[in-house]
């Protein structure tokens, strides 16, 4: 390689920096953040769909926690478990509701659950409330599959034909539906009513 032939004659202007060149860059960086700020989503507009449908509605309130609930369920002195639980607007107002499967903790088996529907207290501090009960515990059934979507409670409910099939091994399966329609949650079945 060979060197340059007059290496002290060249000056370059863009190797010295000025203040005039950092007050570009600082314009430009606070341009860019300003135009970021201005297409980020706005707090009302984030969040799903549902989230935001209510006309009306304030910020969103969180939806009431599960594990803060006391259940009408009896488990003869063991602990209970909130085994699912999906949230969602239900009736409408513009607050989520929680729904929660609840079953005692048993040692083996398949131990029958209850499903509740939970609502959060007026000011939001208050321990979540069981306001309906969608499933009994002593209806011997379990429950699976569940969601909450577009206002709809869904799950699959599986239990058993006669005292004789085991525990362990429910044979019968069935896939409702509650929609809360005139002041109580109404329950439907779907296409795939019974059988496994």
């Amino acid at each position: 390689m060979q060197p340059s032939a007059a290496p002290d004659l060249v000056d370059l202007a863009h190797t010295h920096t000025r203040p005039a060149h950092w007050l570009a860059v600082a314009t430009a960086t606070a341009a860019v953040v300003a135009l970021a700020g201005l297409l980020a989503p706005r707090p009302a507009e984030a969040g799903s769909p549902a989230a935001r449908a209510a006309p009306g509605a304030t910020a969103s309130a969180p939806a009431p926690d599960a594990g803060t609930a006391a259940y009408p369920i009896r488990c003869g002195g063991a602990p209970h478990k909130v085994a699912q639980r999906a949230t969602g607007d239900l009736d409408g107002d513009g607050k989520p509701e929680t729904v929660a499967v609840v079953h005692c903790e048993a040692g083996s088996g398949t131990p029958p659950a209850g499903l509740y529907v939970l609502t959060g207290g007026r000011d939001g501090t208050a321990p979540a409330r069981v306001v309906a009960t969608l499933v009994e515990p002593g209806a011997q059934r379990s429950v699976t599959g569940l969601t909450v979507r577009d206002g709809t409670v869904r799950a699959t409910l599986l239990g058993y034909s006669s005292p004789d099939v085991p525990s362990c091994c429910p044979d019968e399966k069935e896939q409702v539906a509650w929609d809360w329609k005139g002041g109580a949650f109404v329950r439907s079945a779907g296409p795939e009513a019974r059988g496994v």
